[in-house]
């Protein structure tokens, strides 16, 4: 199960310039990523993901998964924006077989 939560950020700036009629335009806030891996043969190994660079657009990045064999790694492109910290909005786990990673992206508010 993988899923994009999307939406649109309403800082001070969007409150100002746009309405209810015509919305500021949505963009990427969290993802949510539950990736299964049965049948692991070294079962003291904790799947671990890396995050690099895309080389050809630095708005995006490279989120790869890699738990060892039978499995191939898994890489997903997502958005280049800071995470938030493990306090609000993170979550790295390994239990029964499942790895998720969920995070939220930092919201910046406006200052004057």
């Amino acid at each position: 199960m993988h899923r994009v939560h999307t939406g649109s950020e309403w800082n001070k700036y969007n409150i100002t310039h746009y309405d209810m009629d015509n919305p500021p335009p949505k963009i990427v806030q969290r993802y949510k990523l539950n990736i299964f891996y049965q049948d692991l043969i070294n079962k003291g190994s904790t799947p671990q993901y890396f995050l690099t660079a895309c080389g050809d657009n630095p708005e995006f990045a490279v989120l790869r998964f890699h738990a060892g064999p039978p499995h191939e790694d898994i890489a997903f492109k997502i958005v280049n924006r800071e995470w938030e910290s493990y306090k609000r909005g993170f979550r790295c786990q390994f239990h029964n077989n499942i790895f998720q990673l969920w995070f939220h992206f930092k919201r910046y508010r406006c200052r004057r």
